[in-house]
């Protein structure tokens, strides 16, 4: 099975409602998905979202890096040869991890294809089935605390509550949404770098103080500022996780031995896809410390990705892979099954994705014949 040629498209999805987070507002998931042409007939599915103030990869550099760099090092290449793939993928070009991501899920539903089996399966085969939160926008207190509601009624029991846009409101907005839900609700809060460490230690004091419950804060510093997360995780009660902080596994590992951070989210597009993923997931095995699955705004392709390794390995505790129910319409053929908070693998080989509905697809033709 080698590879004869890697095509890139695009997806433009609404979303259900507004996204918002301490760094930005997103209305429509705006994605590069790739495919991957082998000799044999299989081709390979993967995705990347262009999120700029978070990896740093626009739709152009995603496109550019895919063209310039990437087809050139693994085209011509034997699938059964993967780890010669993937050491090619990852010395190509530097950085540019959300276009390594989508190449690597992409050769990695292949992988799964060519030995006819579900990718969580040939990676460890932990569980088959998963149970996701949902993000809460931030927003005025009394919407948040309505969304949360609507959530629930839907049948999920963990909310991720986005904080970080004024101290003092945010606690207004947390204590909105234990209000109305109660304190048979698991919540989760994502500061989304929003905080400065001193401001981040009295804000998540006073909410230990009001007894609102809290199961872990997410990325409540700059991405940059390890002392800083290590200040914060050092001097509140709530367990603290690091996002943004990471994307390499030796950003994991420098988290870990200066016990920076509690918990670690793992995402795709910041470690460059599956292969860097599973070498974090190992040293946090090591470690001791769980790790979150997590996604951006991303739509059915990537999500699966992810999904299939969190199913693979039981370091991976913590489930937060909404993008697909976020989306106001699900352009993707196959792939996992997302029934609200409980996401299915299918036993279909690699991913299981059958395809993309050409009515969702922009036209890009020309970036697969650059001139």
């Amino acid at each position: 099975m080698k590879i004869t040629d890697i095509e890139i498209d695009s997806i433009s999805v609404p979303l259900k409602r507004p996204f918002k987070t301490a760094l930005r507002t997103v209305n429509s998931v705006e994605d590069i998905i790739v495919i991957i042409k082998t000799d044999s007939g299989n081709v390979g599915f993967g995705e990347a979202p262009p999120t700029g103030v978070i990896t740093g990869d626009t739709k152009g550099a995603i496109i550019g890096a895919i063209n310039d760099h990437i087809k050139k090092a693994i085209i011509g290449m034997d699938i059964s040869y993967f780890e010669d793939i993937m050491i090619r993928l990852n010395k190509c070009i530097v950085n540019n991890t959300s276009s390594k991501a989508a190449i690597d899920m992409a050769l990695y539903d292949l992988f799964g294809q060519l030995y006819k089996t579900p990718l969580y399966k040939l990676l460890g085969g932990h569980k088959k089935e998963l149970v996701t939160d949902i993000t809460i926008s931030v927003n005025d207190p009394q919407e948040m605390a309505s969304d949360s509601l609507s959530a629930i009624a839907l049948g999920y029991k963990t909310l991720k509550i986005k904080v970080g846009k004024g101290s003092t409101l945010d606690i207004l907005r947390l204590k909105a949404v234990r209000d109305v839900v109660g304190y048979n609700v698991n919540i989760r809060l994502d500061a989304n770098q929003g905080w400065k460490p001193k401001e981040a230690v009295l804000t998540l004091r006073k909410i230990e103080d009001a007894g609102l419950d809290i199961e872990f804060v997410e990325q409540p510093v700059e991405a940059h500022d390890i002392e800083g997360l290590k200040f914060v995780t050092d001097n509140i009660s709530i367990p603290v996780m690091a996002d943004e902080s990471v994307f390499s596994p030796m950003d994991a590992l420098k988290i870990m031995q200066t016990r920076a951070a509690d918990l670690i989210n793992i995402k795709l597009m910041k470690t460059g896809g599956i292969y860097n993923a599973l070498k974090i997931c190992s040293i946090a095995e090591i470690y001791g410390m769980q790790c979150m699955i997590g996604c951006m705004l991303e739509s059915k392709i990537s999500v699966t990705a992810a999904a299939h390794l969190a199913s693979a390995k039981s370091i991976i505790t913590k489930i937060d892979l909404d993008g697909p129910i976020l989306c106001d319409v699900d352009p993707i053929i196959g792939g996992a099954i997302f029934n609200e908070s409980i996401i299915t693998l299918p036993d279909s080989p690699g991913l299981g994705i059958k395809g993309v509905n050409s009515n969702e697809l922009s036209d890009i033709t020309a970036f697969n014949n650059p001139s």
